[in-house]
């Protein structure tokens, strides 16, 4: 059985050995697809935008100052200019967090509160942000993450790894299929999510899907879940532990405002999850 202070012990060394090429990887994946939650993203990340009822927020705000405005010429056209601001604020809180994995929920929940108070070409805009956050996600950000994966993997058993093994899983006999996989895995664990406990569940029982995409990019979705079902089987307590044991650099991170997670907790993370895949792996096939 694997203990978490190997895995820890290991991910350190290989740390060492990849250190610059490891930020880099991290960097990359923090900045487009907001895995990692302490670093780049989480600086750039506005709470307001978190808040699914943001824009009826604003909305309201420009309501009642409209009301409460005397309307002189002068006044319309600082109404105006205001309202403009108000908007722009309201999509550019969304907006910054695009590359955000579930960020496209809340701008379709922000486009249909749009519609239901008449702001019809506000909601119009929002929709347009969906769909290109949600291309985004399911097309680039998903499949980089299973890159991520991939250059991890690699980097146990090879020093100074090229970043540019993150790319091979956008190959065109590659790039469709784990877009799928990863798709469907993040729909099943949002569907989970409304059980509450499930999905806390299923998101450990669905933990190594892109490890074993990062492996056999050509797998069938079926055999995929099933694989990761069967490694975690188990394990996922102890795994959470071993996310656990990590909260004290995710806090001194948060002091540090991500630069501590960019330059060492997330390539140390990134490592000992792999490790954990490779340990896992080994445990089945014996």
């Amino acid at each position: 059985m694997w203990k978490r202070r190997e895995l820890k012990d290991k991910a350190k060394k290989i740390v060492h050995k990849n250190y610059w090429t490891a930020i880099v990887v991290c960097f990359i994946i923090a900045l487009f697809t907001g895995e990692f939650g302490t670093s780049i993203i989480g600086i750039w990340q506005s709470e307001d935008s978190m808040d699914s009822n943001y824009v009826v927020h604003k909305v309201e705000e420009i309501q009642n100052y409209e009301i409460d405005t005397i309307f002189t010429e002068e006044n319309i056209q600082k109404t105006l200019n205001d309202t403009q601001i108000k908007v722009i604020e309201a999509l550019e809180a969304n907006l910054n967090s695009a590359m955000k994995s579930q960020k496209y929920i809340f701008k379709i929940w922000d486009a249909v509160t749009s519609f239901s108070i008449s702001k019809n070409t506000l909601g119009v805009v929002l929709i347009i942000a969906a769909v290109l956050a949600y291309a985004f996600t399911v097309f680039v950000a998903d499949p980089l993450i299973v890159g991520g994966k991939k250059y991890f993997l690699k980097a146990r058993v090879e020093d100074n790894t090229k970043i540019g093994v993150i790319k091979d899983v956008f190959q065109k006999e590659h790039w469709i299929n784990i877009a799928v996989i990863m798709f469907l895995r993040n729909l099943y664990n949002a569907l989970w999510y409304f059980t509450i406990i499930g999905g806390v569940i299923k998101t450990y029982e669905y933990r190594m899907i892109p490890y074993i995409l990062a492996e056999n990019p050509q797998i069938r979705r079926k055999e995929a879940f099933n694989i990761s079902k069967q490694m975690m089987k188990g394990n996922k307590w102890k795994t959470f532990v071993l996310d656990m044991s990590f909260f004290g650099w995710n806090f001194l991170s948060v002091l540090t405002f991500g630069i501590l997670s960019i330059l060492y907790v997330n390539p140390y993370n990134a490592v000992t999850n792999a490790e954990l895949y490779i340990r896992l792996k080994e445990e089945k096939q014996h």
